[in-house]
């Protein structure tokens, strides 16, 4: 098999694996530290810090998406983007426009659910292997920015409407993504939904670990300084893509 015939077997997108998840949560917490970094701490407001990091996730996904074959720093910091602007963006929804957390939750989960079945009713599958070309990247970089966005609103909503606090959030968040793994390791239930359905999940984990590190003792949190917190983050994601393995997923393989 040549060069060529090895790069079409791969998909755009990274293997899921521990190393994937572990990553893909690091992430999901420094999106929410580094988008009230911007908003909060620098006090840009949400609506100027959501058009900043708006313009940096439609810049790295238009070269994520134009480039040959996949480049793991490339991916993750795409996905960066994509969780600081879903923080900032999910803010200025259900803080500055009203919205509220249980409004901007179910409005969210619609978008990111008619994205899925768009994305299937289109190309006949929403498995990650399948992300080799430009309409499944389009579609899978726009169902990862809904669902970025819907796990900020929704860990806001379960810490504070729901009155669990960000530790408790966190825990039942972190639950769920454990009855995800029981039903990966013991059921034969869908390999693709399972994998959406974590994806969505690691989200408002992160937001929730993420606030309970930087907001104010008194609202439950540690109190850290959001800028530190951000960099230590960046340099553990920096690390983890060093040390795991940069392979992408096959194309073709089982979801």
């Amino acid at each position: 098999m040549t060069d060529d015939d090895r790069r079409a077997h791969l998909a755009k997108v990274p293997a899921v694996t521990l190393g994937f998840w572990i990553i893909k949560i690091l992430a999901t917490t420094l999106g929410e530290t580094a988008g009230d970094t911007l908003s909060m701490t620098f006090n840009w407001g949400y609506l100027a810090s959501t058009a900043v990091f708006a313009t940096m996730l439609i810049l790295l996904a238009w070269r994520q998406i134009a480039a040959p074959r996949f480049h793991a720093f490339l991916y993750w910091a795409t996905i960066i983007a994509s969780t600081t602007a879903g923080t900032t963006l999910a803010d200025f929804a259900t803080r500055s426009l009203g919205i509220g957390y249980t409004g901007g939750s179910a409005l969210l989960l619609c978008c990111v659910m008619a994205s899925l079945v768009a994305w299937r009713l289109a190309l006949g599958s929403i498995a990650v292997e399948t992300v080799h070309e430009p309409r499944a990247e389009l579609f899978y970089w726009i169902t990862i920015t809904f669902s970025q966005t819907l796990g900020t609103a929704l860990g806001d909503w379960t810490a504070d409407t729901g009155g669990l606090g960000y530790s408790g959030a966190a825990l039942i968040f972190a639950a769920m993504l454990g009855g995800l793994l029981a039903l990966y390791l013991g059921t034969r239930v869908s390999r693709v939904g399972l994998f959406w359905a974590a994806f969505i999940l690691t989200r408002p984990l992160g937001a929730a670990v993420g606030d309970f590190l930087d907001k104010p003792i008194a609202k439950g949190g540690l109190d850290f300084s959001r800028p530190l917190a951000s960099a230590v983050l960046a340099a553990a994601i920096l690390l983890c893509i060093l040390l795991f393995p940069r392979r992408a997923a096959r194309h073709g393989a089982a979801a």
